[in-house]
Parts: C-alpha cells; sequence; structure tokens
C-alpha cells in the first residue's frame, strides 16, 4: 500500500525543514525526504542575519559558532572602507552541515518523519494531491513542498524555468594558521566590493576557522580562483591556505517564474529565492517556509481549495526586499564610489544594521507597487548577466 501523508517535503535544508517544522506543530502529517545522508555539508557562508533568526519559531543557538556585530566594508582591496556597527547582533555565523542537522532534528521532534538517502525518481501532480516515486517506494500526499534546490527534481516537475545563476568560491583559513591576524575577525566580518564583477569577496568569522569567499556572475567562474587568490594575498596569506575549497551557483528567479501549482509549491532555493545584492539565501528560505506553512495550512484545514495564494503572498513579502537589493547591485556596480559615499553619510549604517535585524515582512500596497518597478528597472540596467 501507498503510505499517505499531509505533506511531502522533498529537501531538508533550511526551508524544506522549517516548513516540515511548522506544518508539524500544527498537527499536519509530513513526510521529508532528501537524497543525502545527514549530517552533510553544503558550501554556503553560512551567516543567519537576525532579520532571519527572528522568522523562526525557536532558536539556534546550539549552532551559532561566532556572532557578528561589526561589518567592514571596502571598495576594493585597500581602497575606501565604512563600518556597519550594532551594539547588538547583527548576523549569527554557523555551518551548513550543523545548522541543517539541527532544523532537521527541530521538525522531526515536532512530529515530522524523515528519511534521508532517499532519492525522488519522479513526481506526478494531479488537482487532488501528489505522488513522489523514491528509492524506497511510491508515497503520496495532499501536497508537495519542492525545497530541494535549483537543481532538483521539484523545480522540473512544477514546469519552472531554470533560474539564472551567480557563482561563488570559498575556503576555510583553520585560526592560528598562516600569517593571518584572525583575531580582527572574533565578532567582525569584511565584505570586499569592486573586485569581482557582480559579487564581492568576503571574510566570515567562524568557530575554529575564517571562511573566505568570492561570488559574482556565473561567466565569473572561470576566474573565481584567481579572484578568491587575490583576496587572499590582499590579507597576507595564498590561496594553499585555505582548506575545503569548494564552489557552488546560487539560484536567482527569473521574472515571473512559477512557483506554484494547486498543490505543489517552491520555496528556497529550488524557488530561486536568493538575494541578488548579497546572495545570501537563508533569509528567503525561512521566510517562504513560513509563507507557504501557512498557506497549506489553509487548504488542510479547509479554509482554501489550493495553493494559489501562495505566489502573492510570496510576492508582497519579498518585493521590496529584493528590489532594494537590485538596486543596490546596479549601484555598487556603476558606481561604486556614490555607494560608498552613500555608506558614509550619517545615519546610514544605522539604516543597513537595521535592516539587517527587521522582524516586519509587512508592506503597503503602494510599497510593494513602487519595490515592483523600481526592481524591474534596476534590473534591467544591470543587463542580460542580471536578466
Amino acid at each position: 500500500m501507498t503510505e499517505r501523508f499531509d505533506a511531502i517535503v522533498v529537501g531538508a535544508g533550511p526551508a524544506g525543514s522549517t516548513a516540515a517544522f511548522r506544518l508539524a506543530t500544527d498537527g499536519a502529517s509530513v513526510l521529508v525526504l532528501d537524497r543525502q545522508r545527514f549530517p552533510r555539508d553544503k558550501p554556503c557562508g553560512g551567516g543567519v542575519t537576525i532579520r532571519g533568526a527572528r522568522l523562526l519559531p525557536f532558536a539556534i543557538d546550539p549552532v551559532v559558532e561566532r556572532v557578528v556585530d561589526r561589518i567592514g566594508v571596502t571598495m576594493g582591496h585597500h581602497g575606501p572602507r565604512c563600518d556597519v556597527v550594532a551594539q547588538a547582533p547583527l548576523v549569527l555565523m554557523t555551518q551548513r552541515r550543523r545548522l541543517d542537522h539541527f532544523l532537521i532534528e527541530q521538525a522531526v521532534a515536532a512530529g515530522a518523519q524523515f528519511r534521508d538517502a532517499a532519492r525522488v525518481r519522479g513526481i506526478d501532480i494531479a488537482a487532488d494531491g501528489v505522488v513522489v516515486h523514491t528509492d524506497h517506494g511510491t508515497v503520496a500526499a495532499e501536497v508537495l513542498v519542492g525545497a530541494d534546490g535549483a537543481n532538483g527534481v521539484t523545480r522540473r516537475a512544477l514546469g519552472a524555468p531554470e533560474p539564472s545563476y551567480a557563482v561563488a568560491l570559498e575556503g576555510n583559513l583553520p585560526r592560528g594558521g598562516a600569517d593571518f591576524d584572525d583575531a580582527k575577525y572574533d565578532t567582525a566580518a569584511l565584505l570586499e566590493f569592486d573586485t569581482v564583477p557582480g559579487g564581492y569577496g568576503w571574510i566570515f568569522p567562524k568557530g575554529d576557522h575564517c571562511n573566505f569567499g568570492v561570488g559574482g556572475y556565473l561567466d565569473e567562474g572561470p576566474r573565481l580562483r584567481e579572484h578568491l587568490a587575490e583576496l587572499c594575498a590582499a590579507h597576507g596569506i595564498a590561496i594553499d591556505d585555505l582548506e575545503h575549497l569548494r564552489g557552488h551557483r546560487l539560484p536567482i528567479r527569473r521574472t515571473g517564474a512559477p512557483v506554484a501549482t494547486p498543490r505543489a509549491l517552491l520555496v528556497g532555493d529550488a524557488a530561486g529565492l536568493v538575494d541578488p545584492f548579497s546572495g545570501d539565501g537563508i533569509y528567503e528560505a525561512f521566510l517562504s517556509s513560513k509563507i507557504a506553512a501557512e498557506t497549506i495550512a489553509d487548504l488542510l484545514g479547509g479554509h482554501a481549495r489550493d495553493l494559489s495564494a501562495y505566489p502573492t503572498l510570496l510576492g508582497a513579502a519579498l518585493e521590496p526586499h529584493a528590489a532594494s537589493a537590485w538596486v543596490a547591485k546596479a549601484v555598487i556596480e556603476h558606481a561604486p564610489g556614490v555607494m560608498m559615499g552613500i555608506l558614509r553619510l550619517p545615519g546610514a549604517t544605522g539604516i543597513v544594521a537595521g535592516r539587517m535585524r527587521a522582524a516586519s515582512t509587512e508592506h503597503s500596497p503602494t510599497t510593494r507597487h513602487v519595490a515592483r518597478f523600481v526592481g524591474r528597472h534596476a534590473r534591467h540596467a544591470l543587463g542580460p548577466l542580471a536578466a
């Protein structure tokens, strides 16, 4: 007999696990599937903004390795610098191996079933439910949550086009290793703009290491190692001093790409919900999973016929955030000096820090309309690489 659930979640990353937690907490029967064996590692800067952490119904303190309250921003490796400083945490630094394992543990504790090393081979989406075929058998549910990343099977099953991409390359410098003053990065992070087309370089503090990375437009992929070597050299180390060097792609949703059918929806990276300016996808993962769980709860509770409300609710929450990211990206690429001038205005860094800690995702219809217009034109100004 085919096992049946209220919801099947494909992918146990931040979006999938938190969606499963919320649904299970509300009393739904939930199955989470992931093709990898947990705990598993995943390339990622591993920063959770306070804004993102506030979306969670529980704290992630057990997996936080460093708390960042200062972010240095430079134009070029040795160019002008401005510090975003707060008297409170801005970013919680962790590692995806630890964070993702912790999140799925919370979902299981809430009542969700989890099956790792379970590859999905096919998905049938009908008007009244979904059927998922795995290596270990067939399961069915009222709804499907696609949380298996941009290259996963759920995006293709929903007929969503492949997103556009950015690319990143990162590695870890053990603390106390090489000729590097890592004490400066106990509670501070560094972002270097105007060094990689379409992106930036970074240094993020972790428990026993500092994470060095660079990211940019997709066609920068062949040059990322060179960009990372330049970042390392600017800080007195060699790229060969880094351990666990790995690259990854960052999916960016194409305008108008579908994120839902009547019985299935996409969250996080599967929906291409990555910030085009920062490359952060964890905030978007937590936010989209929250909206997804609320939309599914309405269907399961008989208050909605399908999941058609999800795209509208998701857009209402994310459009202003995405628009400001596209605008910042356009400014910093076309006029990096202007961006530094803006950051040096009185109160500007306080506004940036406030956005990183902001809890509200409510926006007026006028704000959303303006954001949609401004974001579209900012994206257009960046040309084909931002399409």
